[in-house]
């Protein structure tokens, strides 16, 4: 285990509410997210997926940075922001979002949170959306305020994590729907309490409001979860590409369409708002698309570790795309990966050559997710 003396840190990065009690807990490795320090190691990561598949892990992702609006054009901007329909999104609902530039190039993909008529969170992925949100502010024309709330959030996710939800909040949690939230108070700590994740598993994450109790809110949760098995933990790479989840600047970026990662559902081009973006994905509909994200298998002995650049891809000598995430699944014991691949190359049982550490593997484009596609644990 390194020493954490030698965990160096500086100044123009900012640390979470939790980060004392990370380290506390065992954290062992650090990574930055959002101009912050996230916890991305509690030892062995293979452990780590199993305490979440098989009991809980509670993560601190206060990474996952807010964007408020207000303001009385709040819901008017809001739309402006985004590609998808909004208009029956309710009060105490959330819903999972893309945030594209005028190319249609994705620039974040946040979970939306609708806390008044005029009052939204915009959760973010790792990128600078309050500069966006403000930039597109200015020349909107709409009364409207945004900031940066005083909002970090925990991940408590995994089959035992309605149990400590029910340890900590009571029995009325239990019928807290997929995809809504609730203001909540713990024992004087303010909270927003969602039905969401980014695990793929059955979780919540408990939204603190008051970053002078991040190492209170830990501590009651470890301690409410004792029983029921909960470890500390970071987001699981593997149960993340099993679930076919994107990672922002692997699995899309500025330069990727949602077309392209399959997620042209979230894109509503019949609505009367002109979203930033509509004119350029109405475009990409109508055109096609050149290249798409798909499932491969690689064929070849377990990968140690995830993959850390991308990795080209081959067929018959020629580069026809990369693999942007690659793990192994020590659950389905084989090697999977998401990729970029040229339309023409992307079908079913295709077989390609992939190049890692100048080795060619052998690899084969199977079908996404690669565990529970219809995502029935995450919405039981």
């Amino acid at each position: 285990m390194q020493d954490k003396k030698n965990f160096g840190f500086g100044t123009q990065i900012r640390k979470s509410p939790y980060f004392n009690s990370t380290v506390k807990w065992g954290v062992t490795g650090f990574s930055v997210y959002n101009h912050m320090y996230i916890p991305r190691d509690f030892g062995c990561p293979e452990q780590n997926f199993w305490n979440l598949v098989n009991e809980a892990i509670l993560c601190d992702v206060a990474v996952e940075r807010q964007v408020e609006i207000t303001g009385p054009d709040a819901a008017k901007f809001v739309q402006l922001l985004t590609p998808r329909d909004l208009s029956k999104l309710s009060v105490g609902q959330c819903k999972y979002v893309l945030i594209v530039n005028n190319e249609g190039g994705i620039l974040n993909d946040p979970v939306l949170l609708r806390l008044k008529e005029n009052h939204f969170w915009l959760s973010l992925a790792d990128s600078d959306i309050l500069l966006w949100a403000q930039g597109v502010a200015v020349n909107s024309k709409l009364d409207v305020k945004i900031c940066e709330p005083d909002v970090s959030p925990l991940q408590l996710q995994g089959p035992n994590s309605g149990k400590i939800m029910e340890a900590l909040f009571g029995k009325s949690i239990i019928d807290l729907k997929y995809y809504w939230f609730r203001e909540l108070d713990l024992d004087g700590i303010p909270l927003i309490v969602s039905r969401t994740g980014w695990s793929s598993e059955l979780g919540y994450e408990l939204y603190l409001r008051d970053g002078s109790m991040g190492d209170k809110l830990w501590e009651k949760i470890m301690v409410a979860g004792k029983k029921f098995g909960i470890k500390p933990g970071h987001t699981s790479s593997i149960r993340r590409i099993e679930g076919g989840m994107l990672s922002y600047h692997a699995d899309a970026d500025i330069n990727t369409n949602p077309y392209e990662v399959g997620l042209g559902r979230l894109v509503n081009l019949d609505i009367d708002a002109n979203f930033v973006g509509k004119k350029a994905l109405n475009l990409i509909n109508v055109n096609g698309i050149k290249r798409k994200q798909v499932g491969v298998v690689l064929n070849c002995e377990p990968l140690t570790r995830p993959n850390t650049t991308f990795w080209e891809v081959t067929k018959n000598e020629n580069v026809v795309g990369k693999i942007t995430s690659a793990v192994y699944s020590p659950r389905l014991k084989k090697n999977i990966a998401l990729a970029m691949i040229s339309i023409e190359q992307s079908e079913l049982n295709n077989e390609l050559d992939v190049k890692i550490n100048d080795k060619l593997v052998k690899a084969t484009i199977v079908e996404k997710p690669f565990y529970d596609p219809q995502k029935k644990i995450a919405s039981a």
